[in-house]
């Protein structure tokens, strides 16, 4: 709704974007080297309780609400929002986006606003307090009123079938992706039979599991159905950190768990990009790039968006979720270059399409990490600094065994960044700034 909004001052109103007027992002995501756009919530959007700006109680008249907050008097979960287009420009723009070689991914939140149509043919979906009125929902200290969560207890069987049938609707019109909202609250039963009879029909879709929770509920979500799961990496910063998330994710996990790395989303603000100092952004693009074969950013993190809602907090101040927010994606300073840098090598490399191959050379320096994936004859070593404010030199001793060539043979590394060529051996100086945080070298000997 974002892209292609527009501002009236002589009515102070805004006019939302539509999916005709995204065409162009959709380019722009192509040409970047992603290969999925990601859509919040499409459908209608709740009057009762609405929120505004910054999560606010008192909304003005303009205020879109959050598309999290789904349905009102024009449909629910199989209906549009009217000020996005109709079903044609729907098509149209799934049509264009396969034109380009990507997919559509389409979130699922199995909840409703007050205005839902749901509310008044099944409130034994919700669930009724003793004064008579649904309970809305919460995830302390956070409070959603204009959002119901889903009561499985009374009526198992329908919720069953109507989100089974809510599926297949959107995959008719061309949605190969469902990145679920909060799947966690909802039971594991509910999931395991979901995706059993979607992969029965369609074996095509991807499942992704928005949760952020206990380890046993994401390993379960894991094993019952879901192909790709969001991560911990949010809050791995430290190179201790990263290096037993991914022992973990790459040896324990691997034969259930698919990671996807995000740098940001909508509802996170990560702690380590609050400074909005374009090191920071580059490091954590490097490393979700190259450390897993999935990974995603939310729109504005090329554009280095980075102000909290309140000290010590990962809330966006200004949050898209509540307000439009039109951007020039191509305003100086910005990411652009990087990340479609970094898309090129992952396609070029497939050591980097792999997830087990993963090993680590050991960096004296807590400030730098380093790791190597190895497919064949396709050999990656990744070195990035992990302060965006220093420059920082030190060595990397390197473990020949885990490249697979012959102790003590000379090395050809191209860094893959800038295609400069070095000849290294067992222990090699590096020298990583804000401006060049990375390495990323392809290995012959």
């Amino acid at each position: 709704r974002s892209q292609g909004a527009s501002y009236d001052e002589t009515t102070q109103s805004w006019t939302s974007g539509t999916f005709d007027s995204s065409h162009s992002r959709l380019v722009a995501a192509a040409a970047m080297g992603f290969d999925v756009v990601y859509l919040p919530p499409i459908h209608p959007i709740g009057d009762a309780f609405r929120k505004g700006r910054n999560n606010s109680l008192t909304p003005t008249a303009s205020d879109p609400g959050s598309p999290w907050a789904i349905g009102s008097a024009a449909g629910g979960h199989d209906a549009i929002h009217p000020e996005l287009g109709d079903f044609k420009a729907f098509d149209r723009f799934v049509a264009k986006a396969k034109e380009l070689g990507l997919e559509v991914a389409l979130d699922f939140a199995l909840q409703a606003s007050p205005d839902h149509p749901w509310v008044t043919t099944h409130p034994e979906w919700f669930t009724t307090r003793v004064d008579g009125t649904i309970a809305y929902a919460e995830n302390p200290p956070k409070k959603y009123q204009d959002i119901y969560p889903i009561n499985f207890d009374n009526d198992p069987d329908g919720i069953y079938n109507e989100a089974l049938r809510l599926i297949r609707f959107w995959i008719e019109h061309g949605v190969t992706i469902f990145r679920v909202d909060n799947p966690h609250t909802k039971p594991i039963n509910f999931w395991d039979w979901l995706t059993t009879e979607v992969y029965k029909t369609n074996p095509e879709v991807i499942f992704l599991a928005e949760a952020f929770t206990k380890p046993q509920m994401m390993h379960a979500l894991g094993k019952v159905g879901f192909q790709l799961s969001y991560t911990y990496f949010t809050w791995r910063n430290a190179k201790w950190e990263l290096t037993e998330y991914l022992a973990e994710l790459s040896r324990d996990m691997a034969d259930f768990y698919r990671p996807s790395f995000w740098v940001n989303t909508p509802d996170i603000n990560p702690f380590f990009l609050q400074s909005g100092q374009p090191a920071a952004f580059a490091i954590r693009a490097i490393l979700a790039a190259t450390l897993s074969p999935s990974w995603g950013i939310y729109s504005g993190f090329e554009l280095f968006e980075h102000e909290a809602l309140k000290p010590g907090g990962e809330e966006y101040l200004n949050s898209e979720k509540y307000e439009y927010r039109p951007r020039d994606f191509d305003a100086e300073p910005n990411l652009n270059v990087l990340i479609t840098k970094l898309n090129e090598i992952r396609r070029d490399h497939r050591a980097l399409q792999q997830l087990r191959n993963i090993d680590f050379h050991h960096i004296p320096d807590e400030n730098v990490i380093g790791y190597s994936k190895r497919d064949g004859d396709n050999t990656i070593l990744v070195v990035c600094s992990l302060d965006a404010n220093s420059t920082i030199e030190t060595e990397i001793y390197i473990d020949y065994e885990k490249l697979g060539i012959p102790a003590g043979d000379i090395l050809r590394v191209t860094d893959l960044l800038t295609n400069t060529e070095f000849i290294w051996g067992a222990r090699n100086f590096l020298r990583l700034t804000p401006e060049q945080p990375a390495h990323i070298l392809l290995v012959e000997s």
